[in-house]
Parts: structure tokens; C-alpha cells; sequence
């Protein structure tokens, strides 16, 4: 085993022995991304000189949930039994396998991260969808006490307004320390970032 996967499978199973995980999930209307992506991407590219993708929308709305639920942002420190809460959002972002931030993501596809790297962070995104996948549960990487799990794109038919329409809908889940976070603030941090991707006018008006 390199380095890399060693540091993995500790975190792993560091986090199977120390957290109380338990996963509560729930579905996201991708409709309003999809069409705003469609629109907008092309003059997106053009100013910022990268591809808008479905990533940074979940950033920003896990951002603004950490914010309006600062349990999911915090950590216990077992050896004082206190528990630490965070003045700062600091999200990590899996690709494949390493929980890595943002700003080491092309390091990551090229094999050049280092230990270090995988340091950090407050919260962690995990991106599954990339691979096809339609359901899982995340593991937390420690220290943190959450992990959101992203899902494939699929048309569902679902209800609305009482009439039958073919929606592309994606699940989402949070793997969370039960010790810290409980329920209530779980789902209301996952129904929150529903309510962000689906309708983005909720961050404009702070709802």
C-alpha cells in the first residue's frame, strides 16, 4: 500500500471505530440547475476560464447549510469531551477515492497529491454521481462529523401538481456523527441544500 492508501484506510477505519454514523437522505430536482448550467455556461467559461459544473453549485449551497446549521460544521475533541464549533466553512471535495479541497483537484486526476493534501477541511462533498452511481452512503473523514454524498443525474417521473412529469433527479445523502449532530439538524442541513440547488433565488434572499 503507497502512503496515500494507508492514510485512507486509517481515516476509514478511524471513523468506523470513533463516530456514531448514521445517514439520512433525501432527492433533488436537478431541472432549474440543468436549464441555468445550459444558459449560462458558455459565458461562464468565457470569464472565469472554467467549466461550470453541478460541484460548484453543491460548494455553495453546503456552504450556506453549514452556516444555517453549525453542528454539521463542528467537531467533538474527544480528549477534552468538548465540542468545537467553527467560525469558518472549510469544504473538502472527493474525487474518486482521496477527500481532497478544490484547489488540489487536477493534482489528484495527475497522481500528485501528497499526504498533506487530504489535511484540513471542515466539511467533506463526495461525488459518486461522476462514476453512475444512483445510491450510497459516505463515510466521514475525520476529524469532520459529516460527509454529503452526491449521486448520478436520472429521469424519474415524479408528481407535480398532481400530474406526472419526467424530472432529472439526483439522491443525496449526509453520513453524519449521531454523538454531535442529531436528527432534526441532519435533515434540516440536507432539506436546505435541496431547497438551494433546486431554487438558487433562495440564496439571493437568505430564506
Amino acid at each position: 500500500m503507497n502512503r496515500m492508501r494507508q492514510r485512507i484506510a486509517q481515516r476509514l477505519k478511524e471513523a468506523q471505530n470513533t463516530c456514531a454514523m448514521l445517514t439520512t437522505f433525501n432527492e433533488v430536482d436537478m431541472s432549474n440547475i440543468t436549464e441555468m448550467r445550459k444558459q449560462y455556461k458558455d459565458a461562464f467559461l468565457k470569464k472565469h476560464g472554467i467549466k461550470l459544473g453541478f460541484m460548484s453549485v453543491f460548494v455553495k449551497a453546503a456552504a450556506y447549510a453549514l452556516t444555517d446549521q453549525p453542528a454539521v460544521n463542528a467537531v467533538i475533541d474527544d480528549t477534552t469531551k468538548e465540542i468545537v464549533y467553527r467560525d469558518y466553512v472549510d469544504i473538502s471535495v472527493a474525487v474518486a477515492t482521496p477527500k481532497v479541497k478544490p484547489l488540489f483537484i487536477h493534482d489528484a486526476r495527475k497522481n500528485e497529491l501528497a499526504v498533506e493534501d487530504m489535511d484540513g477541511g471542515t466539511f467533506t462533498i463526495s461525488n459518486g454521481g461522476v462514476f453512475g452511481s444512483m445510491f450510497g452512503t459516505p463515510i466521514i473523514n475525520p476529524p469532520q462529523s459529516a460527509i454529503l454524498g452526491m449521486h448520478g443525474i436520472f429521469d424519474r417521473p415524479m408528481a407535480i401538481a398532481g400530474k406526472v412529469e419526467i424530472r432529472p433527479m439526483m439522491y443525496v445523502a449526509l453520513t453524519y456523527d449521531h454523538r454531535l449532530i442529531d436528527g432534526r439538524e441532519a435533515v434540516t442541513f440536507l432539506r436546505k441544500i435541496k431547497s438551494v440547488v433546486e431554487d438558487p433565488r433562495v440564496l439571493l434572499l437568505d430564506m
